[in-house]
C-alpha cells in the first residue's frame, strides 16, 4: 500500500454532522494586534458574561475559548437554544500571555448573524461592552501585558 493511502474499514455511509453543533462563520476578522485584557478585565468580561447569560435571560454565552453572542436567550426544552440564532463570537486565549488574562484574536459572524445586520465589530463591540471597554480606543489605552516568565511550567503555575 502506498505511503499517505487511507484503507476505510467500514464504509461511511449514514454519517453527517449534527445541525448547529458547530458554527459556521459567515464573517471573520483577525483582531490585529491581538487584544489583550488584563486581570480585572478579564475576570469582569467572564462575570458579566455569566450574568447575562442564555440560560439566565440574556445573550451572551461565555466559555473558555471566547464569548458567543445569541439573539435572545435559550427557550427550547431543556434549556436547548430553542428559538435563539447565534450570531456570532468572539475568540480567545485565556491565561495567555500570563494567568487570567485573556488575549482576543478573532470576531467571527455566522450567516443568522449577517441576516441580522451585525458585523465583527458590532459583535466584538457587543462584548466588550461587558466590561465597559469600547472598540473606539479602550484598547490602545489598556496597559501592557506583563511578559510571559520563561521558567514558568505550564501546570506549575501555582
Amino acid at each position: 500500500m502506498p505511503s499517505g493511502s487511507l484503507t476505510l474499514l467500514h464504509p461511511l455511509g449514514g454519517v453527517a454532522l449534527v445541525p448547529n453543533a458547530v458554527a459556521v462563520p459567515a464573517l471573520s476578522s483577525h483582531v490585529r494586534p491581538a487584544l489583550v485584557l488584563p486581570e480585572r478585565e478579564t475576570r469582569a468580561l467572564i462575570a458579566e458574561a455569566q450574568r447575562q447569560d442564555v440560560s439566565n435571560g440574556g445573550c451572551f454565552s461565555a466559555g473558555p475559548a471566547g464569548v458567543q453572542v445569541w439573539s435572545q436567550p435559550f427557550d427550547g426544552p431543556g434549556g436547548t437554544h430553542g428559538n435563539a440564532r447565534h450570531l456570532g463570537s468572539v475568540d480567545w486565549s485565556y491565561d495567555t500571555p500570563v494567568k487570567h488574562y485573556a488575549t482576543i484574536y478573532r470576531a467571527m459572524v455566522t450567516a443568522s448573524g449577517v441576516a441580522c445586520a451585525e458585523t465583527t465589530t458590532s459583535v466584538l463591540a457587543r462584548v466588550l461592552a461587558l466590561t465597559g471597554l469600547s472598540v473606539e480606543g479602550d484598547r490602545v489605552t489598556l496597559a501592557v501585558p506583563p511578559p510571559r516568565d520563561p521558567f514558568r511550567r505550564g501546570h506549575l503555575d501555582g
